[in-house]
């Protein structure tokens, strides 16, 4: 079978990904703040690279629950930043727990976080491909960054955008391209 042209063959956690959750809309707030802090940790780096360590980022990140990454310490930050297991980049560890407090705050103010998402989405999904920026991606970095929220430029929250069903970017080649 075809499929994106980003997607090594030769990694099944890559194929999981790809042919069962990338551009699968999914607006439950657990998985859009997992994934928010994952592609987070990706600035800089590939997805692959994210993505084969999430189970030690899920592990070392207590499940993604943001009662506890907003409670977070030095202590929990030093111990974070000696895990081989992940990414450990101080200011992105850092970023984590920041965002971590604002998204809580989000969902206090919209009752969700997808509900504050659809201000900007109307709840639609948009089809297109070879992008890595839009003006739906710039006006939310825009709005996050206001915020006080780190690592949530415009080409990471596109493809947080992607990752969460918003947009759907299947190549043309690939057997789950959709117009």
């Amino acid at each position: 079978m075809a499929r994106c042209k980003w997607c090594n063959l030769k990694n099944e956690k890559y194929i999981e990904y790809h042919d069962n959750e990338w551009c699968k809309p999914n607006f439950d707030d657990e998985y859009l703040f997992e994934m928010l802090i994952l592609e987070s940790f990706q600035a800089g780096l590939s997805w692959e690279c994210v993505l084969n360590k999430r189970e030690d980022f899920r592990k070392a990140f207590d499940n993604f629950k943001i009662d506890k990454i907003c409670n977070y310490n030095d202590k929990k930050v030093q111990e974070l930043l000696k895990n081989e297991k992940i990414i450990r980049n101080k200011l992105k560890i850092n970023a984590t727990i920041n965002n971590s407090k604002i998204f809580k705050k989000i969902q206090s103010e919209d009752g969700t976080f997808h509900n504050y998402l659809k201000t900007f989405t109307n709840d639609t999904i948009i089809y297109e491909i070879d992008k890595s920026t839009n003006e739906l991606s710039d006006n939310l970095s825009k709005d996050l960054q206001k915020r006080g929220m780190k690592f949530v430029g415009s080409t990471i929250i596109y493809s947080y955008l992607q990752a969460i069903g918003v947009i759907y970017s299947h190549d043309k080649e690939c057997f789950m391209y959709k117009k």
